[in-house]
């Protein structure tokens, strides 16, 4: 490529790439140690390719200084030593599309609109098309138990390295030097879910932080939000707003995401279809389950009052449940209600499946 006019490098290369890959398997297993790894056609081409790259680099040169050459995705180009960036690259490509296309043939029309039915599955279709591209995609959370729904989820604090104690003026512990930091350059999206559950100063460190090392990529990124890179936030404001000591409700509010500059920029869809009223075993039983799902969000709306023949207003912090929501048959014990919501424990306390599909919710965080 260097020294000879080959006339044709698109026909050299496909006549022998096939020949250069024999040892980028052993190699990338190694790196992931990932003994399982399995790699497509594809990504050992793009494999072949960053090295002939890197043979480039040595004497002044590029691969796109050849544009007959195939142009592997940027990820694949100069990282070979960063485990962050060999790990996020390291998705099976045909597996991610298979997902994705069985994922996304059960959407419903709303659900094409935005993404998604509920968050999980939402994220799960946005993550598997992203990396069936070859694209990397950082699915972080605000809670480990959430961040362990998402395919390759970490909590945001550690991923991002975000000080626990904020304000106004702080910045991600990510030296432009770090491997953390040439994966942001690389990365395509980040979803964060679980968002209201957070400080507001948390998304603006890590708006500030991403400018900062996007500069390094383009100038003009300093001056765009996130440093350009797509941040899909997550999550329901009906839930546990940010953690206060002491906080009284203005000082609660005002540590909420809304009330971040960042929120102005924000284009907000919402998820309003619940697609676990539909598991109901009958007509009468799904129906049951759409009235008590429309009372729960009534109570987040604060739309719940007393009954017409209640003899004392609600206070501020009551909340008046209908009586077919109340268990007032025999006796309405912590030990009943356990049973009922945990059928069978011993024998599945170690499936995940049905540990993620039932939750005792609890008055006290």
């Amino acid at each position: 490529m260097i020294n000879c006019k080959v006339t044709d490098l698109k026909l050299l290369w496909d006549k022998h790439w096939k020949e250069m890959v024999d040892d980028i398997l052993v190699t990338q297993r190694k790196l992931t140690r990932n003994p399982l790894l399995l790699l497509n056609q594809k990504q050992l081409e793009f494999y072949a390719l960053a090295e002939i790259h890197k043979l480039l680099k040595s004497i002044g040169k590029s691969l796109k200084d050849f544009q007959q050459m195939p142009q592997p995705p940027s990820t694949y180009l100069d990282f070979s030593d960063n485990n962050l960036v060999v790990e996020e690259t390291s998705y099976n490509i045909a597996e991610m599309e298979k997902e994705h296309t069985e994922l996304f043939s059960k959407c419903n029309e709303e659900q094409l609109a935005v993404g998604g039915c509920g968050k999980t599955f939402l994220w799960t279709i946005i993550i598997s098309k992203l990396r069936s591209e070859s694209k990397i995609v950082l699915p972080v959370a605000s809670s480990g138990i959430a961040a362990t729904l998402m395919p390759g989820g970490r909590t945001a604090h550690s991923r991002f390295k975000i000080p626990i104690l904020l304000d106004d003026t702080s910045m991600c512990g990510i030296s432009h030097k770090l491997d953390i930091a040439e994966l942001i350059k690389s990365t395509s999206l980040i979803i964060w879910d679980e968002t209201p559950m957070q400080d507001r100063h948390s998304f603006e460190c890590l708006d500030r932080s991403l400018r900062d090392i996007m500069k390094a990529v383009h100038p003009e990124r300093f001056h765009m939000p996130f440093g350009g890179i797509t941040v899909v936030l997550g999550g329901d404001c009906r839930q546990i707003f940010p953690v206060i000591p002491q906080g009284t409700r203005g000082q609660i509010v005002s540590a909420c995401i809304t009330k971040s500059k960042l929120w102005r920029i924000a284009t907000v869809f919402k998820l309003i279809h619940n697609m676990h009223l539909t598991k109901g075993r009958s007509r009468a039983e799904v129906e049951s389950l759409s009235k008590f799902g429309k009372w729960v969000l009534d109570v987040g709306d604060w739309k719940v009052h007393s009954p017409v023949n209640s003899t004392s207003p609600l206070l501020e912090d009551d909340i008046y449940i209908p009586r077919e929501f109340c268990n007032l048959q025999g006796i309405n014990s912590v030990d009943e209600m356990i049973e009922s919501t945990f059928p069978d424990f011993t024998e599945n306390y170690q499936n995940a499946d049905y540990l993620s599909e039932r939750a005792i919710l609890s008055p006290t965080n």
